[in-house]
């Protein structure tokens, strides 16, 4: 009876090693291995189309210009590390550590609050995994990257993640981030502007300073505070750098007439079917645009505009006052912000209705 009972142990237990290595092999196959995420090239992205099927715009990754880490400046690099993973330098892929903290915070807080994953899973999933939140998709994201630590270094990891990260608007990485929200390239950004733009990878839409500027200097001062927890920058920086008024790049200023109008449409495809679609997953979008009435309409409104200013005549300098900095930062980045979003208003009147494909 003892020898039937130690063979039918021995049994049961091959036979759920078999099932746990079949389960491990075939996770194992649909992982890209590392010569994919060093070669890896930007998806297609969204093409917008006017009444006449002529192309009039597209909503694609920017691929920008790669910059090497040692060209992307040290308090960038720490503020990223602070906020998004603070043991990047010593854990091994997975920050266990970090994930029971989070645990513990969500079980107090009664919902999901905050996440565990290291700047290395993010680079698995944000590069090659898709999307959705499944249980396998979670198992080869943590395979990938286990894979990336033990073929890449610290530094290539970083550099990897810093040149795909999404940022809002169209943006992945680091150089394309600081062209498209302050345009100058990464090596000029100060430490106000790189905590801002560490602060974006949380959620890029929604503490977008276009979209909300308050919530966008909240999550800044997160940033902020983090770094100073970390030992990177003293009190004094912290609240130098929260006071120094930001001066945010017109997202328009390369596009051609119906910007307004292909603003709106990115807009709304990214609040109604997400960033990864829209800029992943090749959608054909066609509008009721009319090109020439467009043209015309936006050559009308100059000229109105133009005509204006000249009769106002020159209205030079007619005072001078001292704002308090904290007034002043709040004034010139919602100044911005609003004319984003009055411009937006003007052109959306007149969107008419649109329809979406996707390839297959």
């Amino acid at each position: 009876m003892g020898y039937l009972k130690s063979r039918y142990s021995v049994f049961v237990l091959v036979f759920f090693l078999g099932i746990a290595t079949g389960g491990y092999f075939a996770l194992v196959r649909g992982v890209p291995n590392i010569d994919e995420i060093k070669h890896y090239q930007p998806p297609e992205g969204t093409k917008v189309y006017a009444d006449d099927d002529n192309l009039i715009g597209k909503f694609k990754v920017e691929k920008g210009i790669h910059m090497p880490l040692e060209q992307i400046p040290e308090h960038l690099i720490r503020a990223v590390i602070s906020v998004e993973d603070s043991r990047f330098w010593v854990h091994k892929g997975i920050d266990y550590i970090a994930i029971l903290r989070a645990l513990l915070k969500d079980i107090l807080a009664g919902r999901i609050k905050e996440g565990g994953s290291t700047i290395t899973q993010q680079l698995a999933k944000i590069v090659f995994l898709t999307p959705e939140r499944t249980i396998i998709r979670k198992l080869k994201e943590v395979i990938l990257a286990f894979r990336l630590e033990r073929n890449l270094t610290k530094e290539e990891i970083l550099d990897l993640y810093l040149n795909r990260i999404y940022f809002g608007h169209g943006a992945y990485g680091v150089e394309m981030a600081a062209r498209r929200h302050f345009g100058k390239p990464i090596t000029d950004v100060t430490l106000a502007e790189a905590a801002l733009l560490a602060g974006l990878l949380k959620a890029p839409a929604r503490y977008s300073p276009y979209n909300n500027i308050d919530k966008s200097k909240e999550r800044q001062h997160i940033v902020l505070m983090r770094m100073q927890e970390e030992n990177y920058i003293n009190n004094e920086q912290t609240e130098k750098a929260y006071k120094e008024p930001l001066y945010l790049s017109s997202l328009r200023h390369k596009q051609k007439e119906p910007n307004y109008f292909l603003e709106y449409i990115r807009k709304y495809l990214e609040d109604k079917y997400g960033v990864e679609k829209v800029y992943k997953e090749g959608l054909m979008v066609y509008t009721s645009l009319n090109i020439k009435m467009q043209s015309a309409a936006v050559k009308s409104l100059q000229h109105g505009l133009s005509n204006l200013d000249k009769r106002q005549g020159f209205r030079g300098i007619i005072g001078h006052e001292d704002i308090d900095t904290e007034k002043e930062v709040n004034e010139k980045t919602s100044f911005k912000k609003n004319n984003y979003d009055a411009g937006r208003r003007i052109n959306s009147n007149r969107t008419g209705c649109f329809s979406l494909k996707g390839n297959g």
